[in-house]
C-alpha cells in the first residue's frame, strides 16, 4: 500500500499488470458518491506526493470504487469558501492547480478509468492524465456555469487543448453532461468500452504507451502548450461564440460568456499563465450575487430531494396508476406516467375527451421521436402503458388515482366519492386541484386518510413541480405514496399543508393583486411586463395571466378572496374598494380569456411551429384604460417593489403558518412552479439579499398607501429588529 486515506487509496501490484503499475482509487467513506471536498483534495495532494516518492513505478491508473467516478466539488463548502474573499480563493485554486499539475507531470504514463459520472472537478481530474477510457454508460462534463461560476481547476485550460476551442466552449458554456460516444468523437476520451472491460482497457493503454505505440509525452506537450489558432480561427471560435452564448444565457447569467473569455485569454499562454487567468476569473464570479444564489439554489434542491427520498423510503410502490378526466391535463398526466414506466388507466365519461387525452399523449411521444430520444418502437411500447377506459372495470387493481376533472368542488366531490367505491381499501386518491381545500374535498369520503392533493402545473410534461397537499386527515402513508409516485414520474414533489391556493397559487395571487392595483392607478400593463421580464421573470404578469387563462384567474381569485378577505378581497373580480371592476374581470366580460381563445391582454397568432405568439392589441389597451382611475408614470423601481413585496410577504406568511416546511422548500416551489428568477434564489433569499430590515421598511412605506397586502407580519418586523435572516449564514446556505 502506497497511501491510505479516508477517500483515497493508492496501491501497487495488479495481477494483470505486475508490480510496476499503481492504482489511485477514490472511495469516500460514509458517502454514496465521491466528491472533492477540501479534505479530499488535501488527501489527493498527499497521495500524489506518495506516488512521486515511490520507486520503480511505470504507470498510474486513476479509478473509482463507487458507481459514479466523481460528481464534482463539495458544493456545501462553496458559500463558506466564497466568503473568504478573492485572495484566499485564488490561493486555494493555486494549491489545487499544483496538485493537478503534479499528476500531469508524473514521470510515467497515466490513464483515468471513468466508470460513471465525472462532473466538474471530477472531469478536471480526468483531464490531468495522459489518457482516458470510459464505460459506455458513463457521462462527463463541466456544469460549473450552471452555478454561476466556471471550471476553476484547469478545465478552461486543458479541455480546449484536448478537443479544440469550439468544442470546449460548447461543453463549458453549455454546462452539459456528455455521453461516452460524444466524448470519444470529440477526442475527450481515447476509448469507450463496456463497464466490465474498463480496467483491462486502461492497462492496455499503459502497455501500448510503454511499447511506444502511444506517445504520452506528446499528449502532455499538447495540453501545456498554447493553443494553435490563427487570428481568423480565433475570431470564429471566440467572438461568434460570445455573441451566440450571450443571447442564449441572457443578461443575468454572466458565467458562460466569462468562461469563453477565459479560454480566449489563456489560448496563447503557457499552462501556468492560463491557469492564473482562470483562477482570477473564477474568484471574480464566485463573489457575485448570482453565483451565491445559484449555489444556494443547488443546496435547496438537495434539501427538497432528500425530503422526497425520505418519504419514498416509507412508501408503498405505485405499480398501477389511474387518472380521472382525460383532455389535455389528463393526457399530460397519463403521458408523464407512461413515459417514466408506470402504467396508467385514463378514464372519462366522454369518448371525445378520451380521444383528446390520447392525442395529447401521442403528440408528446411523437416529439420525443422527432428529437431522437425515442425510436418508433419505444414510442409504441410506452404508449401501450396508457389504457383508455369509459368504465371503472379495472380500478380494483389501481394503487393511486389522480382526479383531474374540472375545478369545481361539486363535480370533484361527486367523482371522488364515486371512485372511492370502486377501488381497494388501500388505494390512494389524489386531487389535481389548484385551489380547492383538500380538507373540504375529503368531507364526504369514507377513507379521508387515503386522500391528498397532487397539484400538477401546466404543461405537465415541462413543469417540474408537483405540490403534494396534506389535508387535516391525510395519513403519512398517503403523502409518502404520492411523493414516491411524483418522483417516479420525474417530478420534484414538495409537501405542503392545506389552505386556499396551497403554496404556489397563494403566493402568486398577491403578485397579481399588485399588478391589478398598478393598472387601476394608471400604469401601462405592457410597461409592467417589460420591467418584470427585465427583472428576470420568464414573462410579465399580463402575459402570465393570458397563459393561465382569465376565467381560471377569476375563479382562483375568488377562492383566495374568500380565504384571506382582509388582504385579497377583490383580487380578480370586483375591486376591493367596491369602486368598479378589475382589469381581469373586464377581460372576462369581454370574452378575452387569454391564449385559450387567442385574445387577452394581448392577441395571439400561431407562429411557424404552431405555437401562440403574442402581439399588441389596441382593443385590449383601450379596455384597460377604462379600468384606470388616473394615468401616471411609474418608475421601474416602483413597479418592481409594488409587484415583488406582496409575493414575498405571502411567502413569509406561508412559512409562518406552517404551510411549507422550510425556506428551501418555499423558494424551490416558486422557482419550479411559477418561474421565479433562479439567479435571484427565491423570494426568501431575495428578502435576505435586500436585508430583512430594508425589506420591512419598504413594505411599511407601501402599506401606508396601499393597504394590508403590503403590511409586513409582526414576526418579520421582529426578524428585522434582531438582524435575523431566513438563511442563517452564507456558509450554511
Amino acid at each position: 500500500m502506497i497511501y491510505q486515506g479516508n477517500a483515497i487509496t493508492v496501491a501497487r501490484g495488479l495481477e494483470e499488470a505486475g508490480d510496476a503499475i499503481a492504482t489511485l482509487t477514490f472511495d469516500l467513506k460514509g458517502e454514496s458518491v465521491n466528491k472533492l471536498s477540501s479534505a479530499v483534495v488535501a488527501e489527493l495532494g498527499e497521495a500524489v506526493a506518495a506516488i512521486r516518492a515511490e520507486k520503480g513505478l511505470e504507470g498510474l491508473v486513476i479509478g473509482s470504487a463507487k458507481e459514479a467516478f466523481i460528481v464534482g466539488a463539495d458544493i456545501t463548502e462553496f458559500h463558506g469558501m466564497f466568503e473568504q474573499g478573492p485572495e484566499q480563493l485564488e490561493a486555494m485554486l493555486e494549491r489545487v492547480h499544483g496538485i493537478f499539475n503534479a499528476i500531469e507531470d508524473l514521470p510515467f504514463p497515466t490513464v483515468t478509468a471513468i466508470n460513471g459520472l465525472a462532473l466538474g472537478g471530477g472531469c478536471e481530474i480526468t483531464l490531468t492524465t495522459d489518457f482516458r477510457v470510459m464505460a459506455e454508460s458513463a457521462k462527463i462534463g463541466l456544469p460549473e456555469t450552471k452555478l454561476g461560476i466556471l471550471p476553476g481547476w484547469g478545465g478552461c485550460v486543458r479541455l480546449p487543448r484536448l478537443i479544440g476551442a469550439d468544442n470546449a466552449i460548447e461543453w463549458i458554456a453549455g454546462g452539459t453532461e456528455n455521453r461516452a460516444e460524444a466524448a470519444l468523437t470529440m477526442g475527450a476520451v481515447d476509448a469507450v468500452v463496456p463497464g466490465e472491460q474498463l480496467q483491462a482497457a486502461a492497462l492496455d493503454i499503459l502497455a501500448r504507451a510503454h511499447r511506444g505505440e502511444l506517445d504520452y509525452q506528446a499528449r502532455r506537450a499538447e495540453k501545456s502548450a498554447p493553443l494553435t489558432l490563427g487570428p481568423l480561427e480565433q475570431m470564429m471560435a471566440f467572438e461568434t461564440a460570445k455573441g451566440y452564448v450571450k443571447g442564449k444565457a441572457g443578461p443575468h447569467y454572466p458565467a458562460p460568456v466569462e468562461a469563453i473569455k477565459v479560454v480566449q485569454k489563456g489560448a496563447g499562454e503557457s499552462r501556468a499563465r492560463a491557469q492564473a487567468i482562470e483562477a482570477k476569473a473564477f474568484a471574480k464570479l464566485a463573489l457575485s450575487e448570482v453565483a451565491f444564489n445559484l449555489v444556494g439554489l443547488f443546496m435547496n434542491d438537495q434539501v427538497v430531494k432528500k425530503k422526497g427520498s425520505q418519504y419514498e423510503k416509507q412508501a408503498r410502490p405505485v405499480k398501477q396508476a389511474a387518472v380521472l378526466g382525460a383532455g389535455i391535463m389528463g393526457g399530460g398526466i397519463a403521458y408523464q406516467s407512461a413515459s417514466k414506466g408506470t402504467p396508467i388507466l385514463m378514464k372519462d365519461i366522454k369518448e371525445e375527451a378520451i380521444e383528446l387525452g390520447l392525442k395529447e399523449a401521442r403528440k408528446l411521444f411523437a416529439k420525443q421521436v422527432e428529437r431522437g430520444k425515442l425510436s418508433t418502437g419505444q414510442m409504441a411500447e410506452k404508449l401501450s402503458n396508457i389504457r383508455p377506459t369509459l368504465s371503472y372495470g379495472d380500478f380494483g387493481h389501481v394503487d393511486l388515482v389522480v382526479e383531474a376533472v374540472v375545478e369545481n368542488p361539486k363535480v370533484k366531490d361527486a367523482v371522488l366519492t364515486e371512485v372511492e367505491g370502486q377501488v381497494g381499501e388501500e388505494t390512494i386518491l389524489a386531487s389535481n386541484t389548484s385551489t380547492i381545500s383538500i380538507t373540504r374535498l375529503a368531507e364526504n369520503l369514507k377513507r379521508p386518510e387515503n386522500f391528498c392533493g397532487m397539484h400538477f402545473f401546466n404543461p405537465v410534461h415541462r413543469m417540474p413541480l408537483v405540490e403534494v397537499i396534506r389535508g387535516e386527515k391525510t395519513s403519512d402513508a398517503a403523502v409518502a405514496a404520492t411523493v414516491a409516485y411524483a418522483r417516479a414520474m420525474g417530478k420534484t414533489p414538495i409537501v405542503v399543508n392545506d389552505c386556499p391556493g396551497f403554496l404556489v397559487n397563494r403566493v402568486l395571487f398577491p403578485y397579481f393583486g399588485g399588478f391589478s392595483q398598478l393598472v387601476e392607478q394608471g400604469a401601462d400593463f405592457q410597461h409592467i411586463d417589460k420591467v418584470m421580464e427585465k427583472f428576470g421573470w420568464p414573462m410579465g404578469p399580463a402575459y402570465l395571466l393570458d397563459v393561465v387563462g382569465m376565467d381560471t384567474a377569476v375563479h382562483a381569485g375568488e377562492v383566495m378572496a374568500e380565504g384571506f378577505p382582509e388582504r385579497m378581497a377583490g383580487m380578480a373580480g370586483e375591486r376591493g374598494d367596491g369602486q368598479g371592476k378589475s382589469a381581469i374581470q373586464v377581460m372576462v366580460e369581454n370574452d378575452r380569456l387569454g391564449q385559450k381563445n387567442a385574445k387577452g391582454f394581448y392577441a395571439y397568432e400561431e407562429d411557424r411551429k404552431g405555437k401562440p405568439r403574442k402581439v399588441t392589441d389596441e382593443a385590449a389597451i383601450e379596455l384597460v384604460k377604462g379600468v384606470a382611475r388616473e394615468r401616471r408614470e411609474f418608475s421601474d423601481e416602483e413597479i418592481i417593489a409594488r409587484m415583488m413585496v406582496p409575493l414575498c410577504l405571502e411567502t413569509v406568511r406561508c412559512l409562518e403558518d406552517d404551510i411549507v416546511g422550510s425556506p428551501a422548500e418555499a423558494d424551490m416551489a416558486l422557482i419550479y412552479g411559477i418561474g421565479f428568477p433562479p439567479f435571484r434564489g427565491g423570494a426568501l433569499r431575495y428578502i435576505d439579499a435586500m436585508g430583512v430590515d430594508a425589506f420591512v421598511a419598504q413594505a411599511e412605506r407601501l402599506a401606508e398607501h396601499l393597504g394590508p397586502l403590503y403590511a409586513p407580519t409582526e414576526k418579520l418586523r421582529q426578524m428585522a429588529a434582531s438582524g435575523e435572516k431566513f438563511y442563517a449564514s452564507k456558509a450554511q446556505g
